[in-house]
């Protein structure tokens, strides 16, 4: 589908209930992620929850990909098959969950996040800290009339004033009817080039941020991408719609996930965990950052 043709209501509505449904995969993902789990047993939950629903879990034989979720853990930075791995105390992972609703001929909807595995390292808090407000930042750059450059410009310039880096082999896309589309949506760039944003339009922000240098290696499966130095590397995703106003994220949660969000170090943006800053019954919100 190109990006250059906006979705019909009919479509759009299709393209929020994938993207609800993808969502509500990770709060249930939320509710397992401990020491001990293997990322097979992660894969198996996944599959069987969107199936359930009538959708599709998108990964599985995706160009050859095995299974039906990535689970990227440590220094993996995205892309990871799951396998009989167990994970540890101190570990992160991301969970990038994609479905397609109804199963054929439907609408995609794609959204990761990085889950702390029991007691995580200081390391691993700032680096998935700040990958997690990169994807805030990305969000906020978003309004017709803005151009792709300026969400890539927006991550690099806050990353790395983090100390950080932003992967450039893989970005953000355009989706809808197609798991990935027109236009690629680089988290780095200058601003005021690239394609512009248009009202409509559909894609994803999805910056990987590492603790060390950007560079990444491919593995022998030809999925598992790395850093090349080892180092720690988180990511968060969600999908969204360019509207008349700014931008309405399709793959918002409802609460606050476990082992992530509700931590106390957690930064959590309006735009990226709006759960965390909803009225609660007594005129409080459920979290800050």
């Amino acid at each position: 589908m190109s990006q250059n043709n906006r979705l019909s209501k009919r479509e759009l509505e299709q393209m929020r209930a994938s993207s609800r449904l993808a969502a509500r995969t990770l709060e249930m993902v939320s509710e397992h992620i401990q020491p001990g789990i293997t990322t097979n047993a992660i894969d198996r939950m996944v599959d069987t929850f969107i199936r359930d629903y009538g959708a599709y879990p998108s990964p599985l034989n995706y160009r050859g990909f095995p299974k039906s979720v990535c689970t990227s853990i440590n220094e993996v930075v995205c892309h990871g098959i799951p396998e009989d791995r167990v994970l540890k105390d101190g570990d992160i992972i991301n969970v990038d969950v994609t479905c397609t609703l109804p199963a054929k001929n439907g609408f995609f909807g794609d959204t990761s996040v990085t889950f702390y595995v029991g007691e995580p390292s200081p390391d691993a808090i700032y680096v998935t800290e700040v990958a997690r407000q990169a994807l805030e930042v990305g969000i906020a750059a978003v309004r017709p009339g803005a151009r792709v450059g300026d969400i890539g410009y927006a991550i690099q310039t806050f990353v790395r004033s983090k100390g950080c880096s932003v992967v450039r082999e893989f970005t953000g896309h355009g989706i809808g009817k197609e798991f990935h589309t027109e236009p690629s949506i680089p988290h780095y760039g200058i601003p005021g080039t690239g394609p512009l944003i248009k009202r409509g339009m559909t894609f994803t922000i999805e910056p990987m941020v590492n603790l060390g240098s950007w560079e990444t290696l491919v593995l022998d499966d030809d999925w598992t991408a790395v850093t090349k130095d080892g180092s720690l590397s988180a990511q968060f995703e969600h999908t969204l719609l360019a509207t008349r106003s700014g931008v309405e994220v399709l793959t918002r949660r409802d609460s606050l996930l476990k082992h992530s969000e509700d931590k106390p170090y957690a930064r959590l943006g309006r735009r990226s965990v709006p759960a965390a800053h909803a009225p609660q019954k007594d005129g409080a919100n459920a979290a800050g950052g």
